[in-house]
């Protein structure tokens, strides 16, 4: 409509045009003043880029929409996942993308399997009563590093971790080392009556690790493939990506 009047307005003035039309002439000269203005959805959209790159930076250029808009709301800045992906896209900002999913329990199922005594109630009232352990992987910059760690289910206290190249024997054994040797065992000299419970991994029923176990004074249970789910809930805030080739991430030394 203003366009129509400014093309007019020389020959027959903007006020005539207007009461032709049936509009206020002072709706025509508003929407004048406001050109070359910018709007209060571009002006949030200007904020909003700053604040979107500065998470994206602040976290190894890996965030994708969805945990930048959480971060930003826990921030106080409330803006919709949809707005977020919106100006991503207009600052060609991705986030990492997780790769093929790695199968990291393979089963024997040759192998003698020990009763699971806890039944998926992976509770605790003192420490070094029940062990849960798993292991995961994490893309880094120099390939995929698999890490094992043991939980302290009364303390929910990572009480040994191994991290390697491999997900032979050894990285599980290792964790499970650390964890026997660990000095803040709140002063429990011997792991008695410990249960230690995993899936059913070949690394877990191998004859290394049982034989370690025993010797310990630890009672193995199993659960099902993939069943030590205590730990699954802290190998998910690993956060993957996290060292991904050429993203400017984080390295994960190991051994």
């Amino acid at each position: 409509m203003t366009g129509f009047v400014d093309a007019h307005r020389d020959q027959f003035g903007v006020e005539p045009i207007c009461n032709e039309l049936q509009f206020a002439p002072s709706t025509y000269y508003a929407a004048v003043a406001r050109k070359g203005r910018p709007s209060a959805r571009e002006l949030r959209d200007q904020w909003l880029k700053k604040e979107i790159t500065r998470v994206y930076e602040d976290n190894f250029r890996v965030y994708g929409a969805r945990k930048i808009t959480r971060q930003l709301r826990r921030e106080g800045i409330l803006v919709a996942r949809s707005t977020v992906e919106r100006l991503m896209r207009v600052l060609n900002l991705t986030g990492a993308v997780r790769g093929r999913k790695k199968v990291t329990t393979v089963t024997d199922p040759a192998a003698e399997r020990p009763t699971d005594l806890v039944k998926r109630n992976f509770t605790a009232t003192a420490p070094n009563q029940l062990w849960v352990t798993d292991f995961t992987y994490v893309a880094t910059r120099v390939g995929t590093v698999y890490v094992a760690f043991v939980l302290d289910v009364s303390s929910r206290k990572i009480v040994g971790w191994r991290a390697a190249d491999h997900m032979r024997t050894a990285l599980v054994l290792d964790a499970l080392e650390m964890a026997i040797w660990s000095p803040d065992r709140d002063g429990v000299g011997d792991l008695d009556g410990l249960v230690h419970h995993s899936d059913a991994g070949s690394q877990y029923l191998s004859i290394r690790y049982t034989q370690r176990l025993s010797e310990a004074g630890a009672a193995p249970i199993l659960g099902t493939v993939g069943d030590a789910l205590d730990c699954q809930s802290f190998s998910r805030r690993i956060p993957q990506g996290s060292g991904s080739p050429g993203r400017g991430g984080l390295t994960l030394a190991y051994d």
